[in-house]
């Protein structure tokens, strides 16, 4: 796998392990840093050996090693949670995994999280994920986010889907339930994204954020709401919330961004107001996804219908 990266120009001044960590993050720091000193690293065609040495954003980063070498450094166990958790397999082959994820359900362990999650089943249910970086998984969706992800099957496709994603050339869909009349009713929302500088739980607009792109469409408009269809052209963490939020409408439901109902609900009756108030995840749903298949080259696209609690919510504000 040689893996090319143009450093943003954002990233001048910082160490070349931080700037590897972001840009690879599907890569532990200890396999990347295992790397580096091997020289199957190279910045502007030169081999590098050293973590603290500092770039200055534009060159070109070379990532240069055989997947198949990996060590499972994850540490991540096999577990059934079936019974816990519908877990809908869409479609399966031996490159890809595509899955519609149920809300309230982790993707993978982390702080806080070792069991229970999409990657345990996913081991369990797959035994030969081990052998793959993060067991194949290579985006996410947030635990309460339902809706469509793909999972690599093979270091093939594990390549082929990084590479695909890193091209945007994999196109998801999502549909969200948003806080006030979105107008016009379509546009493009461009700011830059990073961590909150003060609640490390948040993502924020930043100057200094990495580039992030998101496309909305209005579907339907309610008496205050508006059901609105985003893709993604990046897919930083929270993109669609952080964004929907920047512009005054918020998810309803998010209990991270946009905490605040900031839309009048006295159009609405004591049924609605009470769902509107205290519906318990954001409503966000991922129903399409499409790319190229890693050995036929063929598109693949999937879709699905909007997740239940939602299409409730909708049905009731209708009225």
């Amino acid at each position: 796998m040689n893996n090319s990266i143009i450093i943003p120009e954002n990233y001048k001044d910082k160490r070349i392990d931080q700037v590897l960590a972001e840009l690879y993050p599907d890569f532990s720091r200890s396999q990347l840093k295992k790397w580096l000193l091997q020289g199957n690293i190279k910045l502007d065609s030169k081999v590098l050996s050293k973590a603290n040495v500092k770039v200055a954003g534009g060159e070109t980063l070379d990532l240069d090693i055989n997947l198949s070498e990996i060590e499972n450094t994850n540490n991540w166990q096999p577990e059934d949670i079936s019974k816990d958790h519908n877990i809908e397999i869409i479609h399966a082959d031996e490159d890809i995994i595509v899955i519609n994820k149920p809300i309230g359900l982790v993707v993978h362990p982390g702080a806080g999280n070792t069991r229970q999650t999409l990657a345990n089943y996913l081991l369990y249910k797959f035994p030969e994920l081990e052998k793959l970086p993060r067991a194949g998984i290579v985006h996410r969706l947030d635990k309460d986010t339902s809706g469509l992800l793909v999972v690599s099957r093979s270091l093939k496709a594990h390549t082929s889907l990084i590479k695909q994603l890193e091209s945007r050339s994999v196109k998801r869909k999502y549909l969200a339930l948003v806080k006030g009349i979105v107008t016009p009713r379509e546009g493009i929302i461009e700011e830059p994204i990073s961590r909150h500088s003060r609640n490390r739980l948040k993502m924020a607009v930043s100057e200094i954020g990495k580039e992030s792109i998101t496309h909305y469409n209005v579907s339907q408009y309610f008496k205050n709401h508006t059901l609105v269809e985003l893709s993604l052209e990046t897919g930083r963490t929270h993109q669609i919330r952080v964004h929907m939020d920047y512009i005054n409408h918020g998810l309803v439901g998010d209990s991270l961004y946009g905490t605040r109902y900031n839309v009048a609900l006295n159009l609405y009756n004591d049924e609605q107001k009470e769902k509107l108030l205290h519906f318990p995840r954001q409503a966000l749903h991922a129903f399409s996804l499409a790319f190229e298949h890693p050995t036929s080259q063929e598109i693949m696209s999937f879709d699905i219908p909007i997740a239940q609690d939602i299409q409730e919510l909708i049905d009731m504000l209708m009225f």
